[in-house]
């Protein structure tokens, strides 16, 4: 490990993960995440099995461990329609093939950290995401409590957009989640309350006169008076869903 007093700091480098990572991916979410992961979830990692990851390595270690990861991102590409977040993209419902990057873990181990590997781990997710041209976002959730989590986050932009109660089950009891997100390629956050009313206004006045057309149509046959149509503007309000998990998901240790 790396003594933090030393002035000398590491050359850290990122990769993807690989299979030859596997034990050594095992022993640090088992050291640092409160809850177990299936041996599955960390095949999947390793073999790229619809998981995208990078690991950081200290190549200036003179021993052999010079290849060993001391730092993780995990990703999984996700449709932006079946996210708890599908309701932020609904000013383009035009594109039905919108995805997202949700980050499922996120980790660097005791003696590493404060050095900058977990930004740089998010950084390398966040321009994986811009790569993609129907990407519009990375997203991910962290438990209430972890306040070091939601301050890293916040420090890189991530915008926090909703709170969701009980979302995590750990150990017998229920825990909040607080969902941030990092915009992409045009991915924006939600329109204000003026942009609501505009865009329903806009909306509604097209309907209204889709409607007048049909009914002066009909008059040219049978009345040639003008109705007069009265508009009245609703406002709709969403609710979002509330969805209850085990707690097998996003932590950070930075």
């Amino acid at each position: 490990m790396l003594n933090p007093r030393s002035e000398i700091y590491p050359t850290i480098e990122y990769r993807p993960i690989q299979p030859s990572d596997l034990e050594a991916l095992e022993k640090i979410h088992l050291a640092l995440f409160p809850i177990r992961y299936e041996r599955e979830f960390f095949l999947n990692v390793v073999s790229g099995n619809g998981i995208v990851s990078w690991g950081a390595v200290d190549t200036s270690r003179s021993d052999d461990r010079r290849d060993e990861i001391i730092g993780f991102v995990t990703t999984r590409m996700i449709a932006a329609k079946d996210s708890e977040i599908e309701d932020l993209f609904r000013y383009n419902s035009s594109r039905k093939d919108l995805t997202l990057v949700y980050i499922l873990t996120l980790g660097v181990v005791d003696g590493y950290r404060n050095l900058g590997i977990a930004s740089s781990l998010v950084r390398e997710v966040v321009k994986y995401a811009a790569s993609i041209s129907n990407c519009r976002g990375v997203y991910l959730h962290v438990i209430s409590y972890n306040q070091p989590a939601i301050s890293f986050y916040k420090k890189m932009l991530f915008k926090l957009v909703r709170r969701l109660p009980m979302f995590y089950y750990i150990r017998g009891q229920h825990y909040d989640s607080y969902l941030f997100v990092y915009y992409v390629n045009g991915g924006r956050s939600p329109c204000s309350p003026l942009e609501i009313v505009t865009s329903f206004v806009v909306d509604f006045r097209a309907f209204v006169k889709m409607l007048v057309a049909k009914f002066w149509s009909k008059e040219d046959h049978c009345n040639p008076r003008w109705t007069r149509c009265q508009e009245s503007n609703t406002l709709l309000a969403t609710q979002s869903n509330k969805r209850i998990i085990s707690g097998d998901n996003t932590r950070c240790h930075v």
